[in-house]
């Protein structure tokens, strides 16, 4: 049985993951703090993956990817990749990591917004900088919302199926995920590694949602 579909999916889930928490944490804050012009819009565009079709997202991931666009050209300047990052488990990530992202900032912004802000207004007073207001007393309080959205996005970025179809691909070895992999196991009558990779998937599913759930309600002892 061949045991690349897993840790192409974890390698992707992984560091859509870590890109949706870099991408995501600004605009966390920018929602949860304060009221500004054009936060209904924000709002509107960062839940947008959630409804929008896979196949409209990956249609549109496709051409904000394509060989024309400035991402594209910024992406071969960074790294000097001969390729772009269409067809490529980096398109993967990109893909996953736009599904994810609604998921964490939704989970984020609520667990900043409920900061007291008596104790951010009295940490300035104290002489307390931007830099010490968010590593030492914003991070810390909001931790246990910010990990149910990591958690979030990670779950969903390792289940992405159709928008990482038509960005990456399914090339075997090197962006076929567990999800992909199902799907040409059930055509091709392959039980084994459907049954494998259905298990795997829904087991860390399971987890994850039982650690977001023990993460967000921690005096729930039912």
């Amino acid at each position: 049985m061949d045991w690349s579909p897993f840790w192409i999916s974890m390698r992707v889930a992984g560091w859509a993951t870590f890109v949706s928490i870099a991408v995501g944490l600004p605009i966390a804050f920018a929602l949860a703090r304060r009221p500004f012009v054009g936060r209904t819009t924000l709002i509107g565009l960062t839940n947008l993956p959630l409804v929008l079709p896979p196949t409209v997202l990956g249609y549109a991931l496709l051409v904000g990817l394509g060989d024309r666009s400035p991402l594209n050209h910024l992406w071969l300047r960074l790294t000097g990749h001969p390729l772009g990052l269409i067809f490529t488990w980096q398109g993967a990530v990109a893909a996953a990591c736009v599904a994810s992202i609604p998921l964490f900032v939704s989970q984020a912004r609520v667990a900043i917004g409920a900061i007291d802000q008596d104790l951010i207004d009295a940490a300035r007073s104290d002489g307390a900088g931007l830099g010490t207001l968010l590593v030492r007393i914003m991070t810390p309080l909001a931790l246990p919302g910010l990990l149910a959205g990591i958690a979030l996005a990670f779950a969903r970025a390792l289940g992405d199926f159709g928008a990482t179809l038509m960005v990456a691909g399914d090339m075997p070895g090197s962006t076929r995920t567990m999800s992909l992999a199902i799907y040409d196991a059930l055509i091709t009558d392959d039980t084994q590694t459907v049954r494998t990779f259905v298990l795997i998937t829904c087991a860390l599913s399971i987890a994850v949602t039982m650690v977001t759930a023990r993460i967000t309600t921690p005096t729930d002892r039912g």
